[in-house]
């Protein structure tokens, strides 16, 4: 890599790293797209892969900034992502069968729902007390296997789908199913992660440079979180995220199809 990609790697990462903390998600989404479009990595699934082990990465620096926010609910992160495990290491290998840029185009598509589904519960607070037990274990399992197998095969962490996920299992508080988000996002990254290295689809080098940069933009955006965690305005800015990634991915990707 010469300066020039080195820069732009880092950019990257800085942005994916400041948006984990700000929304537990977007983080394997931004990544992926700044590493074909901007970085100019030729291969999607070479950027699906290697955005997939930096973003599990920076995602377990952000668990550590939001657990000492003491917005972590672990209990029901762990079962989240223990059950999305599985999901992911199926969905990954059934992804790693379909063209990059068709996966890019059909989660776009994924991503405007979620997004649409976010703003039309903006108004509600959640439950900032919720615990995870026998009553809603199941909802919780079910969800969480649900967004594994979607996070694997389109090689995402997949917090912008665990985060309403947690949300509708456990009827918790935006700013929890954020930091909670992290656990599973950090679980189905290094699980996609170890997938594509199998198949020798991660670029070693750039992978470091993006977690380099995502350290820094990752202590920012808890920062951020906190303040924004009341009055909805974090779903607002969660749902503006994914809009305008998914409009630009289905620019980019469709073009290419």
């Amino acid at each position: 890599m010469d300066l020039l990609h080195i820069a732009l790697g880092l950019l990257s990462g800085g942005l994916v790293g400041f948006t984990l903390g700000l929304v537990g998600g977007g983080g394997s989404i931004l990544a992926v797209s700044l590493m074909v479009y901007l970085v100019g990595v030729p291969s999607p699934h070479v950027a699906i892969g290697t955005s997939a082990l930096a973003v599990a990465v920076n995602a377990a620096s952000g668990l550590i900034q939001h657990a000492r926010e003491h917005t972590v609910k672990w209990r029901c992160g762990l079962i989240y992502a223990l059950a999305g495990i599985v999901g992911a290491l199926g969905g990954s290998t059934l992804g790693k069968a379909v063209d990059g840029h068709k996966l890019l185009f059909l989660f776009a598509v994924v991503m405007i729902v979620v997004g649409v589904l976010m703003l039309r519960s903006r108004k509600a607070e959640g439950d900032p007390a919720v615990r995870c037990d026998r009553a809603n274990a199941p909802r919780v399992i079910t969800f969480g296997f649900g967004t594994g197998a979607f996070s694997g095969f389109f090689g995402i962490g997949g917090g912008f789908l665990i985060v309403p996920g947690l949300m509708a299992a456990t009827d918790m508080a935006m700013i929890n199913a954020v930091g909670t988000s992290l656990i599973a996002v950090t679980a189905f990254g290094l699980t996609t992660a170890a997938n594509y290295a199998f198949s020798g689809l991660i670029d070693w080098v750039l992978a470091l440079v993006l977690v380099l940069g995502g350290a820094a933009g990752g202590v920012l955006g808890t920062a951020l979180a906190r303040r924004l965690s009341d009055g909805g305005k974090l779903k607002i800015v969660f749902a503006g995220l994914i809009f305008a990634v998914a409009a630009y991915m289905l620019w980019r990707s469709g073009a290419a199809l």
